[in-house]
């Protein structure tokens, strides 16, 4: 048994000899400081001057040095012999009794956990006591955002006049918090985030120091990891140097953190700018498989889409906080992605980002997000003149056309739409047709209506004189297919949505309607007023012949009536209704009679 005494002591004082790298590697001097040499400069220079105010604030985010500073500049403001560039001596009596933490003229007060009235009072009564070593008594007041506002009141006037030896440094994460009154009493510094090539670039100097192999594109996953904070920086840093066994790379970094692999942004966009939808369904559901959420997936994309761009111009480049190989992979993928392409993938990302979290099926929203990015650069489907609308394009068009089974029935050749006219050129067919009708196929319908896309009103004498279509449909001029209610519902929607924007109250009107099939072909359809009746008259001619062309039908017909309106009956008061009572029951009257009671 006591042979393990040894052992365990040994094993104790390794545990008790291990620090935190950021506590480690903790700044002690301001040249030291990493990413604020522009405040670190002002204060050396505050130093040299003597020129110090009574009262600092120090604000930014998490882990970028605001507590680390507060103390350098307390330390520096108390050394009895400062260096020429403003940094304290470490040798001095105040220097050595702020190294050992028993310092009498520096303190600290975590205003978290401290934030009443009785502990601002007991600070303030602290203040009347001038130091016994040095020149300055320094308040330190971490977190000050969290005192409640009757301690800020209390500090407020000691704050505005304090003793010739007292000097406050506040920090805090959330300046906004502060009230405007301690915040006119104080020269403000505002801290930045750390770069990621500055986060590195200190990553790279511990792991040196403490003997640990690396990658740099392993660091550079740690440093966006951290977002802009070098204490994160650091202990994300000794999370990975414990995983990795002192050889930190990237492939073991992204496993330890959970972290979605780049390669997969780089493969999506490359299979992307090719079309190779079904690879990009087969790589988002491995990412899926391996716990990843999709809205990550389309966040970090817009992110990698968002460097390509800055990629393209040698002005944006530096805007890339990525390690040197991701840049040059950003270049070589950049030259290979067109600008409109990653403009309006970035338009769709951001639209996906904006629903993502209302959708109910979120799978299926990244899904269309991910189809609809790799269709930007395939060529449309059905040109035509104008804007095409935002749709899928139909994908796998070669499998589709294989899987349609060949028949020996004749076929209609219908010619497409020139690009300066709406009209459908017929072709020579064949008068035969098949003995039994086939179901109709769905029909994609034009991006550009042939009832709607060219109407224009004239208003002659109060009228508004429509085209009559007669012409549009000859492809289908001997097509007299079955249609069923279903389908016809169909359509009158599809034709609803499709109306040009002058008509749109009439078009929301008509999609409220229910037309029905009275006798086959005949429609009819019921319009709630006089009104619609009257506006729905004046396109009836557009109307119909949208319905023969969409539902294959040249002998439709559509008749339309105002509905019945039942006369409501009156609502009787209160006095008819006992009346009426009074005279269906005599007894009521009776009754009222005995307790002599009155009507109200």
């Amino acid at each position: 048994m006591n042979y393990f005494v040894p052992l365990q002591s040994q094993l104790y004082k390794n545990m008790e000899e291990y620090i935190v790298s950021a506590r480690k590697y903790r700044p002690v001097t301001f040249d030291t400081v990493v990413g604020q040499q522009a405040l670190t400069t002002t204060l050396k220079n505050a130093v040299k001057s003597g020129k110090l105010a009574h009262a600092y604030l120090f604000c930014g985010p998490r882990g970028v040095g605001k507590t680390t500073c507060a103390r350098i500049f307390a330390k520096a403001i108390n050394c009895m012999s400062p260096t020429e560039e403003g940094e304290a001596c470490g040798q001095c009596e105040s220097c050595q009794a702020f190294n050992e933490q028993r310092s009498f003229n520096i303190f600290e007060l975590d205003a978290a956990s401290n934030n009443s009235v009785e502990h601002i009072k007991t600070l303030m009564e602290q203040t009347r006591i001038p130091p016994q070593v040095g020149k300055y008594k320094v308040f330190i007041i971490d977190e000050v955002h969290m005192l409640s506002t009757a301690a800020f009141n209390a500090f407020l006037k000691t704050l505005e006049e304090p003793p010739a030896h007292v000097i406050f440094i506040l920090a805090t994460t959330e300046k906004h918090k502060i009230l405007p009154t301690i915040l006119s009493r104080c020269q403000i510094y505002d801290f930045e985030r750390m770069t990621v090539r500055n986060t590195i670039d200190h990553l790279k100097s511990v792991a040196e120091k403490e003997g640990i192999t690396y990658e740099e594109e392993a660091l550079a996953v740690i440093a966006e990891k951290a977002d802009g904070g070098m204490r994160d920086a650091l202990s994300i840093f000794d999370q990975a140097a414990s995983f990795c066994q002192g050889n930190i790379t990237y492939q073991k970094v992204i496993e330890d953190l959970n972290v979605l692999d780049s390669e997969n942004y780089f493969q999506i966009i490359d299979l992307s700018i090719i079309n190779k939808v079904a690879d990009i369904m087969v790589l988002l559901n491995q990412i899926i498989n391996k716990g990843f959420d999709g809205g990550l997936l389309v966040q970090g994309l817009a992110k990698h889409v968002r460097n390509v761009l800055m990629a393209k111009d040698p002005q944006t480049l530096p805007l890339l906080e990525v390690s040197d190989q991701q840049r040059e992979r950003y270049q070589q993928q950049a030259q290979k992605c067109p600008t409109p392409f990653l403009y309006k993938a970035l338009q769709l990302m951001n639209q996906c980002d904006i629903n993502y979290r209302q959708s109910s099926n979120k799978r299926l929203l990244v899904e269309l997000t991910l189809i609809e990015i790799a269709q930007i650069t395939q060529p449309e489907d059905a040109p035509g003149s104008g804007r095409m609308p935002r749709r899928l394009k139909s994908l796998f068009k070669q499998l589709i056309q294989q899987s349609q089974p060949k028949t020996t029935a004749p076929q209609v050749a219908v010619a497409e739409p020139a690009a300066s006219t709406p009209t459908r050129a017929t072709q020579p067919t064949t008068p035969t047709r098949p003995a039994q009708p086939t179901p109709r196929a769905p029909k994609l319908k034009s991006s550009i209506s042939l009832s709607w896309g060219n109407m224009r009103q004239k208003m002659n004498g109060g009228k508004t004189i429509l085209p009559t279509d007669a012409s549009q449909d000859n492809s289908d001029s001997e097509n007299n297919q079955p249609f069923t209610p279903e389908e016809l519902q169909i359509e009158w929607l599809s034709m609803c949505n499709r109306m040009p924007q002058h008509l749109s109250g009439v078009a929301t009107r008509m999609k409220n309607m229910n037309p029905v099939i009275t006798e086959f072909p005949a429609l009819e359809v019921v319009v709630e007023n006089q009104l619609a009746m009257e506006q729905m008259e004046q396109i009836k001619g557009s109307i119909v012949n949208t319905l023969k062309r969409d539902l294959h039908n040249q002998a439709i017909t559509l008749s339309m009536r105002v509905a019945e309106h039942k006369k409501g009956e009156r609502i009787l008061s209160r006095r008819e209704q006992y009346e009426l009572m009074e005279k269906e029951n005599p007894s009521v009257a009776k009754l009222r009679e005995i307790f002599d009671l009155n009507l109200a």
